[in-house]
C-alpha cells in the first residue's frame, strides 16, 4: 500500500510540474508578444526567463546519474548532425512562409508582427556575439526543458514510443495564448508561433529521441534561430 501510495505522489508530482512548466510558459508568452513590448527589453525578459530558469533548476535539482545528465554530455558527430538539421528546419520553414504567408496575403501579417516584436534587425546585429550567446543560451534552456525534462516526464508516465509527440504537443499548446497577444485587425489570430513550436518540437523531438542526446539539437535550433532572426529572414530585410 505504501509503495502505492508513493507512486501515486510521484505522478501527481510529475502531473504538477509538467502543469506547471506548460502554464508558466503560455502566461508568460502571452505577456511578452502584447503590441506595447514590441521591441522593448521586456520581451526578452518575459520570453526567456521562465524556461532558463526551469532549464537551471532542472540540472540542479537532478542528480549526475540522472538520464537528463546522459542527455546533455556531448559526443562526436553532434555539430554535423544539429548543422544538417537546422538546414532541414529552415528550408521547411522558408518553403511555409513563401506558401501561407506570400507578400500580397493579409496572412503576411502574422509574420510581420512576430517579426516586430523582436525589435530592430539593425540592433540586433550591431551586437552579434551577445545576440550569438543570448540565441545558445536560449536554445540550451529549450532543449533541456523540453526535449530533456518534458519528454523524459512523459516517457515514464505514457512510455517512450508516443512521448516525444505529446512532449511536441505541450511545447506548442504553450503558445497558443500568443495567438492572441499577436492577433492583428487584417488577419486576425495569429497561429504561427503554435505551429512553429509543435513543428520544431516534433522534429528536435523526434532528434533526441534517435540519437539519445540533447547537444545536435541545441546546435539545430541555435542555428535555426540565427538564421530566421539574422541571416534569412522571413520576413522584412535579410542580411
Amino acid at each position: 500500500m505504501q509503495d502505492d501510495n508513493g507512486g501515486n505522489a510521484k505522478s501527481v508530482a510529475k502531473s504538477v510540474a509538467l502543469g506547471t512548466i506548460v502554464s508558466t510558459v503560455g502566461v508568460t508568452s502571452y505577456f511578452a508578444f502584447q503590441t506595447e513590448r514590441a521591441g522593448e527589453r521586456s520581451f526578452w525578459v518575459l520570453a526567456a526567463a521562465p524556461v532558463l530558469a526551469f532549464a537551471v533548476a532542472a540540472l540542479l535539482l537532478s542528480g549526475r546519474r540522472a538520464p537528463l545528465w546522459r542527455l546533455v554530455k556531448p559526443k562526436s558527430g553532434d555539430f554535423s548532425i544539429g548543422f544538417f538539421a537546422a538546414g532541414l528546419l529552415f528550408a521547411v520553414a522558408y518553403a511555409f512562409s513563401k506558401i501561407v504567408m506570400a507578400g500580397e496575403s493579409a496572412r503576411a501579417m502574422w509574420l510581420a508582427r512576430i517579426y516586430l516584436q523582436t525589435g530592430d534587425p539593425a540592433i540586433l546585429r550591431a551586437h552579434p556575439t551577445v545576440l550569438l550567446f543570448g540565441l545558445i543560451l536560449g536554445a540550451a534552456a529549450e532543449e533541456i526543458v523540453w526535449r530533456g525534462v518534458v519528454q523524459s516526464l512523459l516517457e515514464e508516465k505514457a512510455g517512450e514510443r508516443y512521448a516525444w509527440v505529446a512532449s511536441a504537443v505541450l511545447y506548442a499548446l504553450a503558445y497558443v495564448p500568443t495567438m492572441w497577444s499577436l492577433k492583428s485587425p487584417s488577419a486576425g489570430l495569429d497561429p504561427v508561433l503554435p505551429l512553429a513550436a509543435l513543428f520544431l518540437g516534433l522534429a528536435l523531438g523526434g532528434l533526441v529521441k534517435r540519437f539519445e542526446r540533447l547537444l545536435p539539437a541545441v546546435v539545430a535550433h541555435a542555428l535555426f534561430a540565427w538564421a530566421v532572426l539574422v541571416m534569412f529572414r522571413l520576413w522584412g530585410d535579410s542580411l
